[in-house]
C-alpha cells in the first residue's frame, strides 16, 4: 500500500499536460454522462414513488404495509449488492476517493460503477434520505481511473484524473461546474496545485458540457429576487453562522452515533437496510414530501412555501431520517440532505430575527439561503465550496457578503472546539474497522 507522501513525490512527465488535459475533458464528457443519466433516473424513481404511494392508498392499511415491504426490500437489496460486488460502494463515497488520493486505499475498480448507480438508485427511490452527488463523485473517480489505466497513464496523473472525475460528478450533480472544481482543490487534494486544477477545470466543463445537453441548463433551485437587509443585518448573519457551527457538531456526532449504534446492535447488513427502509416506507405513506433527498423541501423552504410552524417539526424529523439513512449501508451521499437541513434552521432563525427585529425589513428567505451554505461549511469544513454550490444552484450571488459572515461563523466554531470534517471522520472510522 502506497503512502500519501510516495503518491506526492512521483513527478509528472515533462510536457504531458496537453494530453493529460485532453483526457481531462474525456473523463469529464464520461462522467456528465454518467452523472446525469443518474440525475434522470432518479427524477423517474421519484415520479414512480409517488404514483406507488398514490395507488397503495385505496389499501387502506395493507397499502401501509405494501408500501413498507417494497422500501424495505429494495433498499435491503441495494445493502446486498454492495456488500457482494463492490464494498467501497457503501455511503458517500466521497472519504473513499480522499484515501485513494492521499494513497491509503486501492483506487476502486470500473464495475463498482453499476453497483453505484443500481444502489443509489434503489435506496434513493425507496425514499432514504441520501443525495445524488456521492455516487456521482465515487462513479466519476472510478471512470477516471479506468481512462488512466487504459491510456497507460503514470500514477501522478491518474492521481489527477481520479480528482478531476470527482469534481466532474459533483458539478454534474448540481449542475455547479465551478464548485466541482473548487471541491476538488479544497477538499479533494486540500491545497492549490496548478496541475490538478487544469485538470478539475477540463473534467467538469466536459461534465457539464454533456449533463446539460440532457437534463437542461436551468439552476436546481429558482429563488426570487434576495435582499440581506442591508449593512445592518450582517451580526445577524454572523450569528446564524455560529449557530450553524453548533449545529454541525450536533449533526456530525448524531450521524456518527448512529453508525456506532448500528455496529453495537450487528446482525446482518442487508437486515439493517430493510428495517430502516421499511421505516422509510412508513414514513413515505404518511407524508410522501418528507423522504427522498430533499430537493422538493429546499425549494419550497427558498421560496417561503412551507408553513412556518411545521418547519421545526419537519427539520427534526429529516435531521434523524438523515442519520438513519446513511446507517443502512448503501450507495447515497451527505449533501443534499444537508443543503436542506441549513435552509430549513436558516428560516427558523430567520423568522426569529423578523419577529425580533420587525423595523429592519428582513427577508427571511435570505436566511434560508445563507443557512444552506453555512451548515454546509461547517459540516464539511469547505465554506468556498460551499458559497459557490449554492450561488451556482440558485443562479443568485446577491448574498455574498452575507454568505461569507456565516460561512466565517460556521468555520470558526467547530475549528475552535475540535470537531472533525465529517468525511475526515468517516475516513478515520473506516481505517479504524479495517485495522
Amino acid at each position: 500500500m502506497e503512502t500519501k507522501q510516495q503518491t506526492e513525490e512521483i513527478p509528472a512527465k515533462p510536457g504531458s499536460l496537453v494530453p493529460l488535459a485532453f483526457l481531462a475533458i474525456l473523463t469529464g464528457i464520461g462522467a456528465g454522462a454518467i452523472g446525469a443519466v443518474f440525475r434522470l433516473a432518479l427524477d423517474y424513481g421519484s415520479e414512480l414513488r409517488t404514483y406507488a404511494l398514490v395507488q397503495t392508498r385505496g389499501f387502506e392499511i395493507g397499502g401501509l404495509f405494501l408500501a413498507m415491504a417494497v422500501a424495505g426490500f429494495a433498499t435491503a437489496l441495494a445493502a446486498t449488492l454492495v456488500r457482494r460486488f463492490a464494498p467501497a460502494a457503501s455511503g458517500s463515497g466521497i472519504p473513499h476517493v480522499e484515501a485513494v488520493l492521499d494513497g491509503e486505499l486501492r483506487p476502486t475498480p470500473v464495475w463498482l460503477i453499476p453497483i453505484k448507480f443500481i444502489g443509489g438508485w434503489l435506496a434513493i427511490t425507496a425514499g432514504l434520505a441520501l443525495g445524488r452527488e456521492g455516487p456521482s463523485v465515487q462513479m466519476g473517480a472510478s471512470l477516471a481511473h479506468l481512462v488512466g489505466r487504459v491510456f497507460r497513464r503514470d500514477q501522478a496523473d491518474r492521481r489527477s484524473l481520479i480528482a478531476g472525475g470527482a469534481g466532474a460528478g459533483l458539478a454534474t450533480a448540481f449542475n455547479a461546474p465551478a464548485a466541482g472544481s473548487i471541491f476538488v482543490l479544497e477538499e479533494l487534494v486540500g491545497r492549490f496545485e496548478p496541475r490538478m486544477a487544469v485538470v478539475a477545470l477540463g473534467a467538469s466543463a466536459g461534465a457539464i458540457a454533456v449533463s446539460r445537453h440532457l437534463t437542461g441548463d436551468a439552476p436546481d433551485f429558482t429563488v426570487s429576487e434576495l435582499v440581506a437587509g442591508g449593512i445592518g443585518a450582517l451580526p445577524l448573519f454572523l450569528v446564524l453562522g455560529l449557530l450553524a457551527g453548533l449545529l454541525a457538531i450536533l449533526y456530525n456526532r448524531s450521524l456518527l452515533g448512529t453508525l456506532v449504534i448500528a455496529d453495537w446492535i450487528g446482525g446482518p447488513v442487508e437486515l439493517r437496510a430493510g428495517v430502516i427502509g421499511a421505516a422509510v416506507g412508513a414514513l413515505a405513506w404518511t407524508a410522501p414530501n418528507l423522504v427522498g433527498g430533499g430537493d422538493n423541501l429546499t425549494q419550497m423552504t427558498l421560496t417561503g412555501q412551507l408553513p412556518l410552524m411545521l418547519v421545526p417539526l419537519i427539520f427534526l424529523i429529516r435531521f434523524v431520517l438523515g442519520a438513519a439513512s446513511y446507517a443502512a449501508a448503501t450507495p447515497g451521499g451527505l449533501f443534499a440532505p444537508l443543503l436542506l437541513l441549513g435552509s430549513l434552521a436558516g428560516l427558523v432563525f430567520g423568522s426569529a430575527c423578523d419577529v425580533t427585529f420587525p423595523g429592519m425589513g428582513l427577508q427571511i428567505e435570505a436566511f434560508a439561503f445563507v443557512g444552506m451554505a453555512a451548515l454546509f461549511a461547517g459540516v464539511v469544513r469547505a465554506p468556498l465550496t460551499g458559497i459557490v454550490l449554492v450561488v451556482e444552484m440558485t443562479g443568485s450571488s446577491a448574498l455574498l457578503l452575507p454568505l461569507l459572515c456565516a460561512c466565517f461563523g460556521a468555520m470558526l466554531v467547530p475549528s475552535v472546539l475540535r470537531d472533525e470534517p465529517i468525511y475526515e471522520a468517516l475516513r478515520f472510522r473506516a481505517a479504524r474497522r479495517v485495522r
